[in-house]
Order: structure tokens, then C-alpha cells, then sequence
């Protein structure tokens, strides 16, 4: 813990780092042994994320204990900021990676493939596609590639815009939040906080109703070519993402009720606002060039 003075922060002996290591141990064996079809390796990925939420309760409740006890001074909430805005610039890349894929098979893939007439003849240079062996192209015989199918494409200005709607009012409502709990409005803290994690859990809801449409109607998987995999790993990571930030908003919601945080002392509870805020604005980089382009 810090001095009496304040002037450094050393930390107490933790048994977190080593736990944490075991479970992702366990949760990367269980998935390169379920990669090769062994039996148990459901069992291993199971234990491995068992192991991890105890770690992500344990630890961070401690956290929140000694932040409650003022064990924490200034020089400790820098380090929590700084360490967060790494957090979400290393999130940046992460969507960046996934973005610049979308790109290059867009705009130069795609193009690419279409100009070099020896490689595959006759196919198209449009977007969307399953690639040179979908079926919406000429030159295509779907009797020798059955896997590629016909598939439908979600419109931008259904679930996607309402989504959008909704990610882009929980942007307001968690500011307000914020405001309410500078002016020590705990109240009105709790309503709009509640509120947010509410709208959280409506878009994950909507993105649900859009997943199921898009499986079992229109016939867009994970295996519809490049436009299939780069608009699933694009939405269900953010969808994964929007599910982390909903269920941190709610535990910082259980200790805003709780009466945790004050107008000078809640980085807890800002935190959690930039990431949902993070999450809030790779959505609309998203809904642009994904659904609407």
C-alpha cells in the first residue's frame, strides 16, 4: 500500500496473476485439443473460463474493497488511467486489424481478383461477396460449389439503424450519469445508469433477433466467403465487446446502489464510461462501412 506520505505504491503479495495464468493455460489447451477433436477438451475450455471469472470476481473485487478503504492515493489513480487508456488503445488496434481486413478485401481484394481473368474467370468485381466461388457471380456453376449458396445481406435501415439509435442514446445516458454522480445526485445516478445498462442489454438483444435472420433466412454464416467472415468477426466481436460493457455498467451500477464512488473519487466509475463509450463509437465506424456501404 501507499506511505504516509503518499509518494509511492506498493502493491501487497497477490495469488491473482497466478491463478489467472492457470485458467488461461487450461482455456488455450482445451481449445487446441477441441481444434484436434479430443474428447475432453470441452472439459478443459470449461474449467479454464470457470477459472477466469473467479479470477475477474476475486480480483477486481478486491480492488473495489481497497479503493473503498482509501488504500489508493493519486500517484495509483494515474497508474489506473494510464493503464486504461492502453487498455483501450490496444482495443483500437484490435478492431483496427479487423477493419483493415474488411478494406483490403473490398477495395483491393475483390478488384483484384475480377482484373486477373487467369485465376478465375468471369468473376465479378461487386461487393457483396462469397468470393470467386459464390453463386451471384457469372461463370459460376453452384453444382460444383455448393458450399458457396445463395445468401441475402442485412439492410442498414432496419435493426442495424435502431441498434444504432440505441448505442448512440446509452452514450447520453451514462454521461448524464456521470454528471449526476460529479453533483452527488445518487438518485439521479442510479436511474440513468440503470437505464444504460438497459439499452445495453436491448442491442444485444436486437443483434440476437439479426443473427437468427441471418442464419436460418438469408442464408449469411461465417462460411458465406469473405463477406460472411468479415461482417461476423466485425459485429460479434463489437457484440462481445457491448456484452463485457453492459456487464461491467451493471456491477458499477450494484455498487453505485451499494453507495460506492464519490464526486471526487470514482474512476471505477469512469473507467467503465470510456469503454462503453470506446464500444459506443467503433459501432458507428461499423454501421458506415459495414451496412451502409
Amino acid at each position: 500500500m501507499s506511505d504516509q506520505h503518499g509518494s509511492y505504491y506498493l502493491p501487497e503479495p497477490t495469488k491473482w496473476p497466478t491463478i489467472t495464468s492457470g485458467g488461461l493455460f487450461l482455456l488455450a489447451l482445451g481449445f487446441i485439443l477441441f481444434m484436434n477433436e479430443f474428447s475432453g477438451a470441452p472439459w478443459l475450455m470449461s474449467i479454464g473460463a470457470l477459472i477466469l471469472v473467479y479470477v475477474i470476481v476475486g480480483w477486481f473485487g478486491e480492488v473495489a474493497v481497497e479503493s473503498e478503504k482509501g488504500l489508493y492515493d493519486s500517484q495509483v489513480d494515474m497508474s489506473f488511467r494510464m493503464g486504461m487508456g492502453w487498455f483501450i488503445g490496444s482495443e483500437v488496434m484490435f478492431f483496427a486489424a479487423f477493419f483493415g481486413a474488411l478494406f483490403y478485401s473490398r477495395v483491393l481484394g475483390v478488384p483484384w481478383l475480377a482484373e486477373t481473368e487467369l485465376l478465375w474467370p468471369g468473376f465479378d468485381n461487386v461487393w457483396p461477396t462469397a468470393g470467386p466461388a459464390g453463386e451471384l457471380h457469372v461463370g459460376t456453376d453452384p453444382a460444383e460449389h455448393p458450399a458457396a449458396g445463395h445468401f441475402g445481406t442485412i439492410g442498414a435501415w432496419g435493426v442495424p439503424f435502431w441498434n444504432t439509435a440505441i448505442l448512440l442514446t446509452s452514450s447520453v445516458t451514462i454521461t448524464i450519469a456521470h454528471w449526476a454522480l460529479k453533483e452527488g445526485n445518487r438518485f439521479k445516478l442510479n436511474l440513468w445508469l440503470g437505464l444504460t445498462v438497459a439499452l445495453g442489454c436491448l442491442f444485444l438483444y436486437f443483434q440476437g433477433v439479426e443473427y437468427v435472420h441471418a442464419y436460418t433466412e438469408l442464408g449469411l454464416t461465417l462460411g458465406t466467403g469473405v463477406y460472411g467472415a468479415t461482417f461476423f468477426m466485425l459485429t460479434g466481436f463489437h457484440g462481445m465487446h457491448v456484452t463485457v460493457g453492459t456487464i461491467t455498467l451493471a456491477v458499477i451500477l450494484f455498487r453505485c446502489l451499494k453507495g460506492h464512488f464519490t464526486k471526487e473519487n470514482h474512476f471505477g466509475f469512469e473507467a467503465a464510461a470510456w469503454y462503453w463509450h470506446f464500444v459506443d463509437t467503433v459501432w458507428v465506424g461499423l454501421f458506415i462501412f459495414v451496412y451502409v456501404m
